[in-house]
């Protein structure tokens, strides 16, 4: 009869427990020193070896030709414990037995001497389940149990042991194992087995495992059952991580900029029915692995989630700086969250999408950066961008189109505004004589009507004409009048989403118009206002207190 891997490979000695030194070479010691405890508490989680080294500690205590704290294997008591037939040392499953009356039979049982081995062994697993009433029914036999017995409890949530039981017994912490210390134990299983395991199928399944030893056991077997060469591909496709590839494109997308792509490949996925929720998660993870491996490359093998193989990794972070990284792995941790509450979820992932692609909606500045030093570096070689010609020189500056940033190009000088020996001078195509553009004049205090006096008048005579809800909420703002166009400057998003509506906007235009004579227009903007002189303010308000003569401003 088969029997799985990570049942016929479990370590049978202390020294073969993987990753977990710091535990089993303090048990060999007081087992070859008789110093052993009444109580042993171990905490960690799954697939660490807990139970393992549990049930080698219970053989190693009743050995009778022990080897350097190590069981011997061969002896009746070893062989007895083995195989499950001697009832001296018994495993309990806590989360089927965790009410008062089994943990009081027990006790009542625990009192009796051994009838083959020479101390009788209580495992406990999952400890944390019992009741409250079993714990107090364990506590007294715990606290002082007969010379033959011997309590190991096994736990993966620690937390939820009392105070009372701890205090009682001795703790070892089970950590996780590392990947590497997985791989190696997975390529000596694959070699005693005859399974054809490579180098990159067992770094992805030591990595899939979360430092769980027996979980990268089990994944072994089942990929080994499909038959052929286990590589990184042969366990993508076993155990159904090829959506991954999937995600890996969809982020190559976003680093491009491709939104089209992006898009239509979230449409693709949509459609065979993957949700757009798992969708964001799973560019989380990527984008979070990706971070992972530039901050720590050495160390951080271990935090990785094991989806991707490192050229993966490899390739798609290579040329992206940290910074957009971290604004990916941001955006996509907000866009996850506020999928629960979205009334169109595939909408709201579109639209994530769309502000990581795009950079003018991302906030992503790393293009812009590029730019500026690209500018900077032009500058620094004397290639200085300006209108007409740069001092010192007869002729103007002139940049290749190569070294000017796209965004300061602008038409070249009409004919007229050459002089005589520019026009002489013959047609180069390879280069672009560039310019800064002109920056567009402030306007002036004759067409824009800034301050507060003016606009407490307007907001005053608004208020008698909506109801007092938003009345608090105009307090709050500022206007500013410039030609045809009222811009209100809100302090936040609450602010203006209040005043956004057709009623307020329609009062506001008629109090404007009839203010400025003429017709204008509504806009909003989240921010502080323009600064005004006094001169100005006052000027202002003179000049259209007029049409507020009956408002009391107090």
């Amino acid at each position: 009869m088969y029997q799985a891997l990570y049942r016929k490979w479990r370590p049978k000695v202390f020294a073969d427990v993987v990753g977990q030194s710091h535990i089993t070479e303090t048990l060999r010691r007081q087992v070859a020193e008789d110093r052993t405890s009444h109580a042993y508490l171990f905490t960690g989680t799954r697939g660490t070896g807990k139970t393992t080294c549990a049930k080698i500690l219970a053989k190693a205590v009743n050995c009778e030709h022990p080897m350097d704290g190590d069981p011997c294997g061969v002896c009746p008591s070893c062989v007895g414990i083995e195989s499950g037939s001697f009832l001296d040392v018994l495993e309990l499953d806590a989360a089927s037995n965790n009410g008062v009356d089994q943990v009081r039979a027990l006790r009542d049982e625990a009192i009796y001497s051994p009838a083959h081995v020479k101390k009788r062994v209580y495992i406990v697993d999952e400890v944390h389940m019992l009741s409250t009433a079993a714990f107090n029914a364990l506590l007294k036999i715990l606290e002082e149990p007969p010379e033959h017995l011997m309590f190991i409890l096994a736990t993966t949530e620690l937390h939820k042991v009392p105070a009372t039981i701890l205090s009682r017994c001795q703790r070892y912490s089970f950590k996780r194992i590392t990947p590497e210390a997985i791989a190696e134990r997975l390529n000596y299983v694959a070699e005693q087995e005859n399974i054809e395991l490579t180098a990159d199928g067992a770094e992805m399944l030591a990595r899939l495992a979360d430092g769980a030893l027996r979980d990268a056991l089990s994944l072994l077997d089942q990929c080994a059952a499909s038959g052929g060469l286990v590589d990184s591909a042969a366990v993508m496709e076993v155990l159904g991580l090829a959506g991954n590839l999937q995600t890996a494109q969809l982020l190559e997308n976003i680093l491009r900029r491709d939104a089209q792509a992006a898009l239509l490949l979230l449409d693709r996925l949509y459609q065979s029915g993957k949700d757009v929720g798992a969708v964001l998660g799973e560019l989380s993870v990527l984008v979070r692995d990706m971070l992972l491996r530039r901050t720590a490359p050495e160390g951080g093998a271990a935090l990785l989630s094991g989806g991707y193989d490192s050229a993966t990794l490899d390739r798609l972070g290579g040329e992206i700086p940290t910074g957009r990284l971290l604004y990916l792995a941001t955006t996509l941790q907000k866009a996850t969250a506020d999928l629960y509450y979205s009334t169109n979820r595939r909408t709201d992932a579109e639209l994530c999408l769309l502000r990581l692609c795009d950079e003018s909606l991302s906030g992503d500045v790393t293009a812009l950066v590029s730019r500026i030093q690209r500018l900077e570096a032009a500058v620094e070689r004397g290639q200085v961008l300006a209108k007409g010609r740069a001092p010192g020189t007869e002729e103007p500056t002139r940049l290749t189109a190569k070294d000017a940033p796209p965004w300061e190009e602008t038409p070249a000088p009409q004919p007229d505004a050459l002089t005589q020996a520019d026009m002489s001078r013959p047609e180069e195509p390879e280069e672009q004589v560039l310019s800064v553009p002109e920056q567009p004049k402030e306007p002036s205090a004759t067409n824009t009507v800034v301050g507060s006096g003016w606009w407490r008048a307007l907001a005053e005579s608004c208020k008698g004409r909506l109801p007092p809800m938003y009345r608090v909420f105009l307090d709050m703002c500022t206007g500013v009048l410039e030609g045809d166009q009222l811009t209100l400057y809100a302090p936040d998003e609450i602010t203006k989403g209040r005043l956004d509506n057709d009623r307020v906007k329609n009062v506001l235009l008629e109090e404007a118009a009839t203010a400025a004579g003429t017709a204008v227009r509504l806009v909003f903007h989240i921010g502080p206002p323009p600064q005004a002189s006094p001169q100005e303010n006052l000027q202002n308000l003179l000049k259209f207190g007029s049409q507020f003569d009956n408002i009391e401003i107090k």
